[in-house]
């Protein structure tokens, strides 16, 4: 019981010295943008200044409806979906995951919680989760289930990224 205690622990760690890594990232953009000269407000709706004009946004959307996930699919041209369960150990592990991929690509990441939102799990067909669904352009361009690795999503996203 120690040991997973321990792993936990570890698990925690490691997903709050990523979201460091990422926040000192974004810090030291911001600053570089600034010092050329750009303004607060030039600068706030921009992600990493390669967004492709979706205007990704650098964190997550928790998704609560319908409504709101067809809003982020037709706001962004490259959606990640990711169909989670607060008690699901899978997707607690892809939870650092997940931040950096909408911290770091150009894709909007929405967050559905299948037990709060059963409605839209049906309609993306989640019946195992982790599921992670890949919109491009508006359209269902890709589908993975259970626990996947960085590179093989950010390899979908490259994928359809304009």
């Amino acid at each position: 019981m120690s040991d997973a205690a321990d792993a936990n622990d570890s698990a925690g760690d490691g997903a709050k010295t990523e979201r460091e890594r990422i926040r000192e990232r974004k810090r030291r953009e911001l600053e570089a943008r600034l010092d050329d000269g750009e303004s607060l407000t030039e600068t706030a709706g921009t992600d990493s200044g390669d967004s492709g004009g979706s205007g990704a946004p650098s964190e997550p959307i928790h998704v609560n409806g319908t409504d709101e996930l067809q809003r982020a699919v037709d706001e962004h041209d490259v959606v990640l979906v990711d169909c989670y369960a607060d008690w699901c150990g899978p997707c607690q592990m892809m939870e650092p995951t997940i931040e950096a991929l909408a911290a770091e690509t150009d894709a909007a990441v929405a967050k559905v919680d299948v037990d709060a939102n059963p409605e839209i799990a049906q309609q993306l067909g989640a019946r195992s989760i982790p599921t992670l669904v890949v919109y491009a352009d508006g359209e269902v361009a890709d589908r993975f289930v259970g626990a996947q690795d960085r590179a093989t999503l950010e390899s979908a996203i490259e994928r359809y990224a304009p």
